[in-house]
């Protein structure tokens, strides 16, 4: 039995889209929802002159360059804040948020006359001048 032109026609295009666009099931597009995630950034500073974003409170996790992570979201953050630009605030520490913490880190280094490495790493060193506005 032949497909009425109906039928033809709605095969057609359900192969094309499949062709052109993919699929929104399986793990590709799951990889690809979570790469588009944009996160928001509410960055308070408490009596104490600490700042956080509500991600990550703590001084010793370096984000990672390939997941999200709390600490990414956090570091980024902070790095915007304070008028470092880490890109997309995404979780995910890629070369604009590293770019934009050698910055920072290089600025911190002058300014508070420390020896940070330079290395667009936000870890141990570098979290306690991060979360502060001042040396």
């Amino acid at each position: 039995m032949s497909f009425s032109a109906t039928r033809r026609h709605a095969a057609l295009l359900l192969a094309s889209a499949a062709l052109v666009g993919g699929t929104t099931t399986g793990a590709a597009a799951g990889t690809n929802a979570q790469a588009a995630t944009t996160f928001p950034c509410d960055v308070n500073m408490s009596a104490a002159g600490i700042l956080t974003a509500g991600y990550y409170s703590g001084n010793t996790v370096n984000p990672s360059t390939s997941s999200v992570t709390a600490a990414g979201k956090e570091a980024q953050c902070l790095l915007q804040y304070q008028d470092y630009n880490p890109g997309t605030v995404d979780g995910i520490f890629g070369s604009k948020s590293q770019a934009a913490a050698r910055s920072f880190q290089s600025n911190i280094n002058r300014v508070c006359k420390t020896d940070l490495d330079v290395d667009g790493m936000i870890g141990k060193e570098s979290w306690p001048h991060l979360r502060r506005l001042f040396c």
